[in-house]
């Protein structure tokens, strides 16, 4: 077991299993092979170029965003698609945004999705100290450990809106201490789903990760039922973990390792360093 094996986990696909799906002839996202021919006819979608492409007629956002609704109804009735959750992302092509898409549906259908994900650590003598988050034995990854806070980036907020929002929700993290949150950088996988993971398909997230810099008499509380708990650990006690086992959800996984490489605590002498700073960047396009 080693850190690079969460970076492989979590970048574990077969490009010649999934074909990309175009809107005005640009990809907006990636189905598996075999759905191909069950999406071609929903909603105006039709086989174009070995792929599929949104029919040219729903010209705006509007429009694309309501046939892809339709789409998902489909697919949901099938038991393609598992869950509805209400909750929309942004359906982007080349950074720009072209239409949304429910939440549930993004694996199956593979946009490129983003979220926040918060270190919460406290500076000590011996070195730093990260809060970690057990996820409730009633959420997806029962049990599994977390970042300190994570959520997806709906439509309608900004990132900095959204990562007050979840640290208040998940931590009880006032919002003047929560914007103190410094942007870090991103990270980036693209993996293979499965159906136990809310839809067969590909997950292409990237995570925009921040540090906050707790006081040291700062206690997080639970506050909507997604986390059972929070424990202080030694953000080496935290390296071990990661590093000897799968106790993380995977890919919270990747944003200690981005927060060890930053911090010195996994060094350039390290024999995986190299492939691991690339691997914490992975995009397909």
């Amino acid at each position: 077991m080693a850190f690079i094996d969460h970076i492989r986990r979590c970048n574990a696909y077969v490009p010649e299993d999934f074909v990309p799906w175009s809107i005005d002839g640009r990809i907006a996202g990636y189905v598996r092979r075999a759905l191909r021919p069950v999406l071609a006819g929903y909603a105006g979608l039709y086989v174009d170029d070995g792929g599929l492409a949104l029919d040219p007629r729903h010209a705006d956002e509007v429009a694309r965003t309501a046939a892809l609704a339709e789409t998902v109804k489909k697919l949901h009735r099938a038991g393609v698609v598992h869950h509805v959750t209400g909750e929309h992302y942004a359906v982007a092509v080349e950074g720009r945004r072209v239409a949304s898409l429910e939440r549930g549906a993004s694996s199956v259908l593979g946009i490129e999705c983003a979220g926040c994900h918060v270190n919460g650590f406290v500076r000590r003598n011996d070195g730093p100290y990260l809060w970690i988050a057990r996820r409730s034995p009633h959420k997806a990854y029962p049990n599994q450990l977390d970042n300190f806070v994570a959520g997806g980036q709906p439509e309608g907020l900004s990132i900095l809106d959204n990562l007050v929002k979840e640290c208040g929700e998940e931590a009880g993290v006032p919002p003047d201490l929560a914007r103190c949150a410094i942007p870090v950088g991103v990270i980036s996988y693209v993996m293979a789903t499965e159906a136990d993971m809310g839809g067969d398909g590909l997950n292409r997230h990237i995570h925009h990760c921040f540090d906050l810099e707790l006081p040291e008499d700062f206690r997080p509380t639970p506050v909507d039922g997604e986390t059972a708990e929070f424990k202080l650990l030694p953000a080496a006690e935290v390296a071990a973990l990661v590093e000897s086992g799968w106790a993380f959800k995977f890919n919270c996984a990747l944003v200690v390792i981005d927060f060890l490489i930053r911090h010195g605590l996994i060094a350039p002498e390290h024999p995986d360093y190299v492939a691991i700073c690339q691997g914490l960047r992975h995009y397909l396009r």
